[in-house]
């Protein structure tokens, strides 16, 4: 067990003839007694810094635990979103061309029957005129000839025939 000041303090020593001097001694003793008095304050007082800063470095080591985790999600998370939107920004360029080639192909099918719709037009145009000019030909040559009902006959049967 360590000795303390009060031991320092209580401690008697044999009386022998030719001694030392006992005031030099007790002076001597009151001064180990406050070094020593002295030196165990400073060691208490260094033991409780050294508890303190083990308590501070302890807990500055989970923070920094912490936050090495938390940055390593942070990291983990960037990257999967990163990850999903590399994935979406595919997805909407396919959808973008096959709405681009659903469009294209409306758009080819729908010029495909206007120019159908034109030769059937164009095909119509040709029949009426060579109709109408028949029409205006054979009328004309009624009126050379003086032949009115005739004329009127073929008028019925030129309208008959476009009903058709």
């Amino acid at each position: 067990m360590p000795l303390t000041p009060l031991d320092i303090h209580n401690k008697e020593f044999a009386r022998g003839f030719r001694g030392y001097a006992e005031d030099e001694v007790n002076d001597f003793l009151d001064q180990v007694i406050k070094d020593y008095e002295l030196v165990i304050r400073e060691k208490k007082e260094l033991e409780a810094k050294v508890t303190d800063l083990t308590d501070r470095l302890s807990h500055f080591s989970n923070i920094e635990d912490t936050l090495n985790k938390s940055i390593l999600i942070a990291q983990e998370t960037a990257e999967e979103v990163k990850g999903n939107a590399v994935k979406e920004s595919k997805l909407i360029i396919r959808e973008a061309e096959k709405n681009a080639d659903r469009i294209v192909n409306e758009a080819l099918a729908k010029s495909r029957k206007v120019a159908i719709e034109i030769e059937d037009l164009k095909k119509q145009s040709k029949v009426f005129r060579t109709r109408f000019k028949m029409l205006i030909e054979a009328q004309l040559e009624m009126l050379q000839n003086d032949d009115w009902d005739n004329l009127m006959e073929l008028n019925k049967e030129l309208l008959e025939q476009g009903q058709e």
